[in-house]
């Protein structure tokens, strides 16, 4: 067997290596940032274990980037000597777009680097439109927001839906209830707005989205279960998702539920998605004469307004979600579970009667999304916004100011 020969200096290899770690470093400097700012240099040299003169050169590119900033007051040093001046995000001019595509409408919004929405805009469509109308339509809405910001600078979009979305080849290749199948959406949209485009499902967007800003910043595992019209769910440890070969870990649409009632569109009876769809709270709540139309938002109006069936409807709906929480923390085991259900994100009793489902003592690992006022949109947006803070220097460097 012929020997491999030894990397030289003009070898590529440890140009590429060397290429990596400066990445890392940089986002482990732009994170402690996010998490600590405003804060000094040697603060950030101390949290992170690097060196001040490589926290001190990161700091420079992040800056040259538009990504951070020194803060307007420097702060004592302590002793003799300059005062520290601190850095902190600069969140007045970079912004990544969000586009999350649900079965009755499309959320298109612009999110700064704090993952707070700074615009937003809905796009109803039909659930069987043609995804490349849909698409259109949030590049144009897009278009739209950053048309009325002419300071913002975009930096990339970020795509999110339910359904199998493989992440690594920007294809949503299954959404049933959209009737989309192997849609290419990273190219397609890429072409529409002329920007990065990085793309994910939304349970998946949803666990970055708190790890990054939310409750479940530091947490070593965190189980994130989203329960709209789809039900699915992602689970990360160690700052890392579990995606599994292309993308499709998470689909739990047809796991069982005891009890279950409903019938599934795989045949079956008592699959989750079957059982907890909001398309299925809202046909109860029109049997019951709560509501007239389809929309679930009108199930839990009714319940504030003191209808007691539209009360009954949602407490039960969550208690039911518990149980699956439940069956979800036999398996994993996080440390803290995030749920996204419109009851719970609503109501004090559905909050309750879902950690009850829970039960067996573990119900105070498990809270409501960080996001109850713009979820969808934080979901489309947390896509870009997690390639941007895994590598700051990629991410931010090659984004022309005059896309869309």
């Amino acid at each position: 067997m012929p020997r491999t020969a030894a990397p030289t200096l003009s070898s590529p290899i440890p140009r590429v290596a060397d290429r990596d770690r400066r990445r890392t470093s940089a986002s482990v400097v732009l994170r402690s940032v996010l998490e600590h700012g405003p804060v000094a240099r040697s603060t950030i040299a101390r949290l992170t274990g690097l060196s001040p003169a490589s926290v001190t050169g990161h700091c420079a590119r992040l800056t040259g980037l538009g990504l951070i900033r020194e803060a307007a007051s420097p702060r004592p040093s302590g002793g003799v000597g300059r005062p520290h001046v601190p850095v902190d995000l600069d969140d007045s001019r970079l912004v990544v777009g969000g586009v999350h595509v649900a079965v009755p409408y499309t959320t298109v919004a612009l999110l700064d680097l704090r993952g707070r929405v700074v615009a937003r805009r809905e796009v109803p469509h039909s659930g069987a439109a043609d995804p490349y109308d849909i698409l259109d339509g949030a590049a144009g809405a897009l278009a739209g927001l950053l048309g009325a910001r002419p300071g913002v600078r975009p930096l990339g979009v970020g795509f999110a839906a339910g359904g199998w979305v493989d992440r690594a080849s920007g294809v949503v290749v299954e959404h049933p209830l959209l009737g989309w199948r192997e849609v290419p959406v990273r190219d397609a949209l890429g072409t529409r707005t002329g920007l990065p485009v990085h793309v994910d499902g939304h349970a998946r967007a949803l666990v970055n989205a708190e790890r990054l800003f939310g409750r479940a910043r530091g947490s070593g595992s965190v189980l994130h279960l989203f329960v709209g019209n789809v039900v699915d769910a992602a689970f990360a440890t160690n700052d890392e998702v579990h995606h599994g070969p292309r993308s499709q870990a998470g689909t739990i649409a047809h796991l069982p539920v005891p009890g279950g009632t409903e019938r599934c569109a795989c045949g079956r009876t008592g699959c989750l998605q079957a059982e907890l769809s909001e398309r299925t709270l809202c046909r109860r709540a029109r049997a019951a004469g709560v509501i007239g139309g389809m929309n679930p938002q009108h199930v839990v109006r009714a319940a504030r307004d003191g209808d007691p069936v539209a009360v009954r409807l949602l407490t039960e709906r969550a208690r039911a979600t518990g149980r699956a929480v439940g069956l979800l923390l036999d398996v994993l085991n996080p440390e803290t579970v995030v749920v996204t259900e419109i009851g719970v994100l609503s109501r004090e009793d559905c909050l309750g009667a879902l950690r009850a489902g829970v039960g067996d003592g573990r119900a105070a690992s498990v809270v409501p999304s960080s996001f109850p006022d713009s979820v969808l949109a934080v979901a489309g947006g947390s896509v870009a916004l997690d390639v941007l803070y895994r590598d700051p220097l990629g991410a931010s460097a090659d984004t022309r100011p005059d896309a869309i």
